[in-house]
């Protein structure tokens, strides 16, 4: 048998060992005694599982082996007259055995171990692209009939090919579905079905004026223009009309077009000096929650809140893992004592919010893009019983026309 002398520094551990052996585990030993030799070859004959074998010195040789053929060591070391002595023990089942004595550590990795595998086996997140005339909703109503909603299982979910297929068909105006997974998140692609724009079937019409106003702007894309800008018009007036031609080549159309005028309205509001605000105390109570997904359980902040009145304002920070967003996160709630006091307005204040709140309620209902063109006080007085009286006339810009059939 031939032996590798020791180097001076010596090991502590085997080299190049194999992954397997790391797993199985096994020891180093060093062995004494005159028939050395004689026990090394009863370890081949035998096959055991020994490597590195080193020479310390004349009456010592290091050598490894697995942690099974340790165990059958001991009749042979009687045969051959050798002492042996464990010097390092290695791999997989050492390890177990020393987790083992930390038994809380332990338990705190296997169920940190198996709560991540069991968080990262869930769809915490499904996006949908690419839907305009689809809703949402409609889409991810198909998906949950398939197995395919927030908080389920990957692995009960059918493939992402056949999720794709299987909500083609339930929704109809679709021509692709694509399905994709990445992580925790499963995104679904829509491409949803080109249609010709279809022209709503209309009689001939006139375009008439909608009160009595004065005509700033027209633009007509089929018809005849009869008003033109700076022209009075009154209720009922036709703007552009349907009727175009002459004699033979007279004919009804639809009237298009934009006509916009200036009109007067007349607002009368009227604000009390006395108003009523809300104002804090400064007291206030904070609630602490562990959230999870659209549940919360309460960590601090019990009993219940005695102020008589009083607003809550939440703020929800949520874990991260790169750009996913986890359903697991803290909530603070802050419940702040407040009450009602009242306040006393001078007239001219009073007057000055009446009159802002004349403005928006007036272009409110004047409709879209109105423009508010000037404003006249026709009444401005205050009452006996704390209040201001406002009459107000406004100048308001805004489209003016209107439809009217043409009857034959």
């Amino acid at each position: 048998m031939l032996l590798v002398e020791l180097n001076g520094n010596g090991e502590d551990e085997a080299m190049n060992v194999t992954l397997f052996n790391r797993i199985r585990g096994y020891v180093a030993i060093d062995v004494r005694g005159n028939r050395q030799e004689q026990l090394l070859n009863a370890l081949v004959s035998k096959r055991f599982r020994i490597w590195d074998v080193r020479r310390k010195d004349e009456q010592s040789v290091r050598l490894y082996m697995l942690l099974r053929d340790f165990f059958r060591l001991k009749p042979i070391l009687k045969e051959t007259g050798c002492r042996m002595h464990v010097v390092g023990r290695f791999g997989l089942p050492f390890w177990l055995d020393k987790l083992g004595h930390r038994k809380t550590f332990a338990i705190g990795l296997a169920a940190f171990i198996v709560g991540l595998y069991l968080l990262s086996s869930i769809v915490w997140r499904i996006d949908v692209e690419g839907n305009e005339s689809i809703a949402r909703s409609d889409i991810l109503q198909a998906a949950k009939q398939q197995g395919l909603y927030r908080l389920q299982w990957k692995f009960r979910m059918a493939a992402p090919d056949e999720l794709s297929d299987a909500i083609h068909r339930q929704l109809s105006g679709v021509s692709w579905v694509g399905v994709e997974v990445h992580g925790t998140k499963v995104q679904i692609k829509i491409v949803e079905a080109t249609r010709p724009d279809q022209s709503p079937l209309m009689n001939p019409r006139h375009l008439v004026a909608s009160q009595n106003a004065l005509v700033t702007e027209i633009l007509a894309e089929t018809g005849k223009p009869i008003a033109k800008p700076n022209m009075n018009v009154k209720k009922g007036d036709i703007l552009i009309s349907g009727i175009i031609g002459e004699g033979a080549y007279l004919q009804t159309v639809v009237a298009k077009g934009k006509v916009r005028g200036v009109v007067w309205q007349e607002a009368v509001v009227e604000m009390p000096l006395a108003q009523k605000q809300k104002v804090y105390t400064g007291e206030s109570k904070t609630r602490n929650y562990l959230v999870l997904g659209s549940r919360g359980l309460q960590v601090t902040g019990y009993g219940k809140v005695s102020y008589e009145r009083f607003e809550t304002h939440s703020d929800r920070k949520a874990l991260g893992w790169r750009k996913y967003v986890l359903p697991i996160g803290w909530l603070k709630e802050t419940v702040m004592e407040s009450r009602i006091e009242e306040v006393q307005l001078a007239p001219e204040e009073g007057a000055a919010i009446a009159l802002e709140q004349a403005r928006s309620e007036v272009i409110a209902g004047a409709g879209k893009d109105a423009k508010l063109r000037g404003e006249k006080i026709l009444l401005h007085e205050k009452s006996d019983n704390g209040k201001v009286y406002m009459k107000v006339l406004f100048e308001v810009e805004k489209d003016i026309a209107v439809e009217q059939a043409i009857v034959n």
